[in-house]
């Protein structure tokens, strides 16, 4: 069923990642309850960025590393979406496609920062592959917040209290298109391939883009877990996963056009694998970016710092005139350590009671790779 299926040696290795996780390949632990003499064994995981079960611990790790770094006042949440014309293009060199899409977002959106209020705007962008059902469906999760730093080397307020857009959509998404395409027909013309792509340019022309915006967001803890939700997703997670036979897998999608109604979905196995690596990411690129006043070279050049204990821009402005005091006010307060609970005192899932006791380490199993296809239908049943 599954050994059709071509693989670039990335994806190759990403799915035995996956496979493997937290099964005894990878080695593990074994602990024993002090009370009732229960045996549990851990395995390790994977840690492969698109493995279901190992972004919990990076998501909240990343939410706590942020908390302490973004603007304390309101931000807006933007989506900037391609159309579904130019997948062609991406499946041919997806690096350079996302490439591009990072580039041209981030270019519209400080345009319009310095157009529009005379700032640097910041911003936070998250990549996403994928629609409900796994099909291609390239989009970037933006934060951005109400404020920036001015010309004049001061921060300045930007969007109104009761606006719900901090720009207008209809120029953002029609400056965004022009700035995609042009960069696009750029790359593929050096790359000798702009006449290969030229219906699937001409139609993305034709096509109406939409940048969406939703209502800013306030309170700094809610904005950065709000967006948390969206920095280590994949694909699909396992609890969206019904069923797996044979020949095919069963999961849940919500249909947006429906009111987004949860509905089941039913792939044969080999489409659904078609489907999945397609939003296996190309080698070392970086999904989850930082613009402007939130980029940490730009930060360093303009000597900003802004976190503060209390949630008002004031703060910032008076960090202007008042660096020095501020910086003697952060190292005294300082933040909160996080206690990480011992291993060896987890209570017995079975007795209650007891806690424990790592006994000992499981090594890793050096056996050979084994064939991918074989594995897969093998963990898919």
């Amino acid at each position: 069923m599954l050994s059709d299926v071509k693989l670039s040696p990335h994806q190759n290795r990403s799915l035995h990642n996956i496979v493997r996780c937290r099964t005894s390949v990878l080695g593990g632990h074994e602990d024993v309850c002090d009370n009732c003499g229960t045996v549990i064994y851990s395995y390790n995981s994977c840690g492969d960025r698109h493995c279901p079960k190992c972004q919990q611990n990076r998501q909240n790790k990343w939410i706590d590393k942020v908390e302490k770094e973004v603007l304390p006042l309101k931000h807006y949440h933007i989506i900037f979406t391609v159309p579904h014309s130019l997948n062609d293009v991406c499946l041919w060199n997806d690096k350079l496609y996302y490439g591009i899409l990072f580039k041209t977002v981030w270019e519209t959106l400080r345009s319009f920062g310095y157009t529009h209020y005379g700032v640097e705007s910041g911003a936070i962008a998250v990549l996403h592959t994928w629609g409900q059902n796994l099909s291609l469906h390239p989009h970037i999760h933006c934060i951005v917040p109400a404020a920036g730093y001015g010309i004049q080397g001061k921060w300045k307020r930007i969007g109104k209290s009761d606006d719900k857009f901090l720009y207008p959509v209809r120029q953002l998404s029609t400056a965004f298109k022009g700035k995609f395409l042009d960069s696009l027909k750029r790359k593929l013309q050096k790359l000798n391939n702009l006449s290969g792509f030229s219906t699937h340019i001409q139609k993305a022309y034709n096509s109406k883009w939409v940048v969406y915006g939703e209502a800013p967001m306030s309170g700094t803890n809610h904005i950065i877990r709000y967006l948390g939700q969206y920095t280590h997703r994949i694909a699909i997670s396992n609890n969206r996963i019904l069923k797996v036979t044979e020949n095919d897998v069963y999961f849940q999608t919500k249909d947006y056009r429906d009111n987004a109604t949860v509905k089941n979905t039913r792939l044969s196995g080999k489409e659904f694998l078609r489907r999945f690596v397609q939003h296996i990411l190309p080698k070392g690129f970086v999904r989850i970016r930082r613009y402007g006043i939130y980029n940490p070279r730009v930060k360093r050049n303009l000597n900003l710092r802004f976190t503060e204990p209390e949630n008002t821009l004031d703060n910032l402005i008076k960090q202007d005139e008042q660096k020095q005091e501020q910086k003697q006010k952060e190292k005294s307060n300082g933040f909160a350590n996080v206690d990480v609970p011992d291993s060896n005192h987890r209570k017995c899932p079975n007795c209650k009671t007891g806690k424990l006791k790592r006994v000992r380490e499981l090594p890793r199993i050096r056996s050979p790779a084994g064939h991918l296809p074989s594995l897969l239908k093998t963990y898919l049943k």
